[in-house]
């Protein structure tokens, strides 16, 4: 799996990876301190910290004997602009339905 954005979307898939990702927003973490949340074992947020870092999501860096995290928003970018797409057909269809409904509500009443 080579395409970007499903890797982005698989990543997201897991609400660990969207709270690890929610965290780091704020600022770099500690391994440690992305797991503290969580009743996993500390393999399982490996494999959760792997799969973000394959998506292009987080970069590990090295401070002496830690590998401090941050977030890396691009992928995220990418994501949100093909969403965007959607999100604007939506609301043409919403659009629509608005006009339509305001056509009904004008209607007499028994007229279809």
């Amino acid at each position: 799996m080579d395409d970007t954005l499903s890797l982005t979307f698989a990543a997201l898939a897991d609400p660990t990876r969207r709270a690890m990702l929610a965290r780091l927003a704020h600022g770099p973490a500690t391994v440690t301190q992305l797991a503290e949340p969580f009743k996993i074992s500390m393999p399982a947020i490996s494999k959760h910290l792997k799969v973000l870092e394959y998506a292009g999501l987080i970069e590990r860096g090295r401070e002496a004997q830690w590998r401090p995290a941050q977030l890396q928003a691009a992928p995220l970018k990418d994501a949100f602009q093909w969403l965007e797409q959607y999100r604007q057909n939506w609301e043409e269809a919403l659009d629509r339905l608005e006009e339509y409904l305001r056509e009904i509500q004008n209607e007499p009443p028994g007229k279809s």
